[in-house]
């Protein structure tokens, strides 16, 4: 327990009054991040690190209490203004093996974040292995009462067709009470969830909240395609947060630093809300995210894409096929429309690992693509193509032309996954090839949209020489980024998607180059709701594209069910539009008005969600994005799902016989007078009561399996009725 001599002999580096977070030093010189009043002995030290010969002082799950960690003392620090915000870097050093350490503490201020990077430098004598370095660390989070018992803790598992699907618990679940003061020690273990492999996102996201019943919260984000883990536990009756890049044990990430060398950390945030819970809080984040992406015209342009792939052509384009819906597409409004996956594909075997040169089929088109790019121009829409750069199919030409160092390797043995051979941009010939492909593609053929996927999971990384498998993936990672800057730099009217078999690759590191993310590969217009309404979570909601694939097989409440999903988003318009009655298509074509009438106003908002985030279940789903100028909602109504569609019983919130009506509490628009408008779809018989005193909004959807977007404000700004 901290005594009142010790918490004099401490000294303040660094405070932040938003956060309610201090830096402090004690007279040994230890530093530790934490809120005042904090016992010193449940904070954390400033950086955690692991060296081969230097591990930890308790052995366990947990990556915190290193030995050079402990070490590690101040030898001073500085804070600058740019025109970043503030930045305040802490300089420590370990007198045993010569290690310095840089923490670089960013944020601005009254706002809510604090980024984090860390720097280090073998200042010593010997080679230093290491083997993990933490990029942010904070001990001492307590509930409301000072206790843990009221802290809950919220995760969120991501796969294929299943991205972000948040979870709760309460934090005793995970880390149960051990009575410490019986044994003298820390448990072992700890809550932690990790990257595998190069898909980012394939297991879980990056991001992850503890929050308490007072409404406090705690949400962290690493940003790392190259592999990342964050913990959490409990330390001297304290939660603590340690956030990490790639490891040894999880990533087969070592980096030796020879005397003199260097090693900076993947970045890492962390976001406080004192009042608000998981809603404030994202709200933080996305301001955060807006905040250190790099600029772009399309993150206020928004314009509506079509793409032909998903539930459409999948993956066989042809003139003949692309034609009519180029027409359609561009009647519907559209503004940019995608050729994906097959436009190259001029291989009998087929195309999957031929792959690499990316030159078009005289097949498929044979009055050349320059015909059909043409026909998208003449309907008023920007044209863009669908591309996996960073792979070679083993029968690919390049596969034998291109040097083996240009691609992944371990064990001196090239690697290969589905059918592929991955390349490795730090290598000049593989960068050399990628710049030629997008250099004729944008600047010959005049494409302005780039839709870049990326569909295996290429394991640990690549060894070139010395160096471990995690060191080359994160070399690869940063030279990938490097590249994507590069081609905007050369192209800065170019947009770029970023897709790894939909959001298995949605991390901030991507996302803060690219203008858009693909939400999921899911074909189940059931099933996308949850995806759809939870994507804020992952990405900025202007950023995120979400299939919108209307068919004409479909009912009136399916094609606006699909559609509705994508209107506080990115449109990702699909589906065989030429085939249309009058009245279907008309409903896509509003959906499209009402849309250009409001994306002016994504860009600012904020995402909140009434019922909370929800469940893959949940027959109810509410998304909301706060705005200067008014708020809106979209509501999903799902019914039982049957064997026919392939579905699953949703328990988790069902309701009695008439699950027709729900009501909302929206705390922000407590006490305002205001007027539900629908402004999609028309046909929809849905109603909607606000009650201002209670800031409570009831809807009813009297039909199952359908969705309606609705605006809360003084006065419509779109075309709608009152609801």
């Amino acid at each position: 327990m901290t005594t009142a001599v010790e918490a004099a002999e401490r000294s303040l580096l660094w405070s932040h009054d938003a956060l309610g977070l201090h830096a402090i030093a004690d007279s040994a010189g230890s530093v530790r991040l934490g809120a005042p009043g904090q016992d010193w002995d449940s904070l954390l030290p400033l950086v955690e690190v692991t060296l081969t010969g230097h591990g930890r002082t308790w052995s366990g799950e947990r990556f915190i209490d290193s030995a050079i960690g402990g070490r590690l003392t101040h030898r001073g620090h500085e804070t600058v203004q740019d025109e970043g915000g503030q930045c305040t870097t802490i300089r420590l050093a370990d007198p045993v093996t010569g290690l310095a350490a840089d923490i670089t503490l960013r944020t601005r201020p009254g706002a809510g974040f604090l980024r984090s990077q860390v720097r280090l430098v073998n200042e010593g004598s010997a080679p230093l292995r290491l083997e993990s370095v933490s990029t942010l660390a904070l001990g001492g989070i307590v509930d409301a009462g000072g206790a843990l018992d009221g802290l809950t803790l919220h995760w969120a598992d991501n796969d294929w067709l299943a991205e972000c699907r948040w979870r709760h618990a309460a934090f005793r679940d995970h880390i149960v009470s051990l009575n410490r003061s019986a044994h003298g020690h820390e448990g072992r273990g700890c809550f932690e969830r990790y990257s595998q492999g190069s898909w980012s996102t394939g297991r879980h996201l990056p991001i992850a909240a503890l929050t308490d019943q007072a409404g406090r919260a705690w949400l962290w984000q690493v940003e790392s395609s190259a592999g990342w883990r964050y913990e959490t536990g409990e330390r001297e009756g304290a939660a603590y947060v340690a956030l990490f890049g790639p490891d040894d044990a999880h990533h087969q990430w070592r980096e030796t630093l020879e005397p003199g060398q260097e090693f900076t950390t993947v970045p890492a945030v962390l976001v406080g809300a004192r009042a608000g819970g998981l809603d404030a809080a994202f709200g933080e984040l996305t301001a955060y995210r807006r905040r250190t992406r790099r600029g772009h015209p399309d993150h206020t342009a928004l314009p509506v894409i079509y793409n032909d792939y998903m539930n459409t052509l999948m993956g066989d384009p042809t003139t003949d096929k692309l034609m009519p819906l180029i027409e359609a597409a561009g009647s519907a409004g559209a503004e940019v429309f995608v050729i994906d996956a097959g436009w190259y594909d001029d291989d009998a075997q087929g195309w999957w690992d031929a792959v690499g040169a990316w030159d078009a089929s005289a097949s498929r088109f044979p009055g050349g693509i320059q015909q059909v790019l043409d026909a998208i121009r003449s309907h008023g829409m920007t044209p863009g193509l669908w591309l996996e750069p960073e792979v070679v199919g083993v029968r690919s030409p390049l596969a034998r032309t291109l040097p083996d160092e240009a691609f992944f390797r371990r064990g001196g043995v090239r690697v290969t996954e589905h059918g592929r051979h991955h390349l490795d941009l730090r290598h000049p010939a593989a960068r050399a090839h990628l710049d030629r492909v997008v250099d004729r593609i944008v600047g010959d053929w005049g494409v302005g949209y780039l839709k870049l996927d990326y569909n295996v999971n290429i394991g640990p990384g690549t060894e070139h020489g010395a160096e471990s498998a995690g060191a080359g993936l994160l070399g690869h990672h940063r030279a990938h980024l490097d590249w994507l800057g590069s081609l905007l730099d050369r192209h800065p009217g170019l947009v770029l998607e970023n897709c790894a078999s939909g959001g298995l690759r949605m991390d901030h590191a991507q996302l803060a180059v690219v203008q858009l993310q693909s939400t999921s590969d899911q074909q189940d217009p059931l099933r996308y709701p949850p995806i759809a309404a939870a994507a804020a979570t992952a990405v900025t909601p202007e950023q995120a594209a979400v299939w919108a694939y209307p068919q004409p097989h479909f009912s009136l409440d399916e094609i606006a069910f699909t559609l509705t999903g994508a209107l506080s988003g990115r449109i990702h318009l699909s589906g065989f539009l030429d085939r249309m009655n009058a009245e279907q298509f008309e409903l896509v074509r509003s959906a499209v008005s009402v849309y250009k009438a409001i994306r002016s106003e994504i860009p600012d908002s904020r995402p909140f969600w009434p019922l909370g985030l929800p469940s893959w279940e949940d027959t109810w789903i509410a998304s909301g994005r706060r705005g200067d100028a008014a708020t809106w909602l979209t509501l999903w109504r799902r019914g039982q799902a049957n064997d026919e569609r392939g579905g699953v019983p949703r328990p988790r919130d069902r309701g009695g016989a008439d699950d027709s009506t729900r009501a909302f509490t929206i705390s922000h628009l407590r006490g305002a007078d205001l007027r539900p408008m629908l402004l999609y779809p028309a046909t929809s018989d849905a109603t909607a009561l606000w009650d201002p005193a209670e800031g409570q909004l009831t809807v009813s959807l009297p039909r199952p399996d359908t969705a309606v977007l609705l605006r809360l404000g003084a006065a419509p700004t779109a075309r709608g009725r009152e609801a």
